[in-house]
């Protein structure tokens, strides 16, 4: 999960940024007014294999935290027990490693 942050934070700073700001802004209805903020998000960091790898293991719990936001918008912090179920399994997620052409040309030769 960490690798998964910091590739957003990398990569997305200027969207992850802009949510955050709206988020805060916003704190009645911050999931219908800054969703296009989070798209925006998820839209960046597609592209990453760890996301990917992540949103494919994760799916459900992910999905149950998002559920717990739409139905607490305003009390975000009774999905804590949410939150905690996804990034305990976003841990144990593990950056598989693909060799790069070179390597490859190396173990072909």
């Amino acid at each position: 999960m960490q690798a998964a942050l910091e590739i957003t934070a990398r990569y997305c700073s200027r969207e992850l940024e802009q949510y955050g700001q709206c988020v805060a802004a916003k704190p009645e209805s911050w999931q219908r007014d800054c969703h296009h903020l989070k798209m925006s998000i998820a839209q960046c960091t597609s592209a990453h294999p760890i996301i990917r790898q992540i949103r494919q293991a994760c799916s459900e719990p992910f999905k149950a935290f998002e559920e717990c936001l739409r139905q607490n918008e305003a009390a975000m912090g009774n999905c804590a027990e949410h939150v905690r179920r996804f990034l305990q399994c976003a841990e144990q997620v593990q950056p598989t490693h693909r060799p790069s052409t070179l390597e490859m040309v190396r173990i072909c030769l």
